[in-house]
């Protein structure tokens, strides 16, 4: 069997995040720092991904002073931690074929130094030494010590609760380094 690492291509891969509460949602984006596929029989066998906290947008809020301190409260240890966590990562473990060009990944998450096991379905296109996928990730940002305004630990809230769980929506683009030369002979 033969074996190919596949680079994420952190131009054209992209990574999605949406948060919701009882009066709206904010939503933006998070760089990817690396990331990497292991490729075999044209199938994801594993991979990792580092995903640049620092690099947090929001895209909703017009407002530059708004959307300013909306990063800023992000990135405080109310949130992610930013300055003591500034990376992420999410390592796959487990790929299965569901149907199709879907599969079901399995991994684990670290966020803040925390690591918890995901699971979620992403379709998977490899052509050659092009791959490309693209899915989302459903986080209960409280298994991840981000409590600010959750109804798990705080009650009566009212309308200044904000959901438990946000989305990673991720559209990755890779492709194998320098042809053959990547290719491991198992």
């Amino acid at each position: 069997m033969v074996a190919a690492e596949y680079e994420v291509d952190k131009k054209k891969s992209n990574v999605k995040w949406n948060g919701k509460k009882v009066t709206g949602e904010h939503y933006g984006t998070i760089k990817l720092k690396s990331g990497t596929l292991e490729v075999e029989d044209n199938k994801i066998e594993s991979g990792t991904f580092h995903m640049d906290m620092t690099s947090i947008v929001n895209e909703d809020l017009k407002s530059k002073s708004t959307n300013a301190k909306l990063v800023g409260h992000l990135k405080s240890d109310d949130f992610f931690s930013v300055d003591k966590h500034p990376v992420s990562t999410l390592v796959l473990t487990n790929v299965k074929h569901k149907t199709g060009n879907v599969y079901v990944f399995s991994g684990n998450l670290t966020i803040k130094g925390i690591t918890h096991p995901v699971s979620f379905d992403a379709s998977v296109d490899v052509d050659n030494d092009k791959l490309t996928a693209n899915g989302k990730i459903e986080v209960d940002r409280t298994l991840y010590d981000i409590k600010f305004r959750s109804g798990k630990f705080f009650p009566d809230l009212g309308n200044k609760l904000i959901y438990d769980t946000f989305s990673l929506d991720f559209n990755i683009v890779a492709t194998a380094g320098a042809g053959t030369a990547m290719l491991i002979t198992k």
